[in-house]
């Protein structure tokens, strides 16, 4: 699939660029206190290098239909505020996971529900998903809400089915279809 932007009223859902590894970086490392505990690949020493290696997997892994990974660009101000993207597909079913994540001092804001419209419309509409799920650690309240703001069911709790930093974790299950 041809790579894409996704415009909202005041966000902008991109393809990851080379450009964006110091923001990325700078993201991260801002909100490491928040995100660690639910995102395990952001850690105490995360570095610019990892920044730059998982910016460069984005290209062949959306070729390959693996993961579509967006930054979320404030239109606003041009600020990068987080991440979103698809992961997880289960082709022969079409479905998918959906995933977000948005930097500390832009969180409360609506900036991950905006954008979780937007990924799930192209979920929808570009890739023709019958179904979008959103796995979120129970302890992981946030993120919950959002889930619940973009009108995802919650469908329940899956006992152990999270692997954080060595530990399972209970995770609820969300789902988004498409509307009948």
């Amino acid at each position: 699939m041809e790579k894409m932007q996704l415009a909202g009223k005041d966000i902008l859902l991109r393809p990851y660029e080379m450009k964006d590894i110091e923001y990325l970086f700078s993201a991260v490392k801002e909100s490491q206190p928040e995100l660690s505990p639910w995102m395990p690949w952001c850690h105490d020493n995360y570095s610019i290098i990892e920044s730059r290696q998982w910016i460069a997997e984005r290209d062949e892994k959306w070729e390959k239909t693996i993961a579509y990974s967006f930054a979320i660009t404030d239109l606003r101000d041009g600020t990068h505020s987080g991440g979103c993207g698809f992961s997880d597909f289960r082709e022969n079913n079409t479905v998918a996971n959906l995933g977000y994540w948005v930097r500390s001092n832009r969180v409360k804001q609506g900036i991950a529900t905006a954008a979780t419209l937007l990924l799930a419309e192209f979920g929808f509409k570009k890739l023709k998903l019958n179904r979008i799920e959103i796995l979120v650690a129970i302890e992981n309240e946030p993120s919950q809400i959002v889930a619940a703001k973009v009108g995802a069911l919650r469908e329940g709790v899956l006992r152990n089915r999270l692997l954080l930093h060595g530990k399972p974790h209970d995770a609820v299950m969300f789902s988004l279809i498409p509307e009948q």
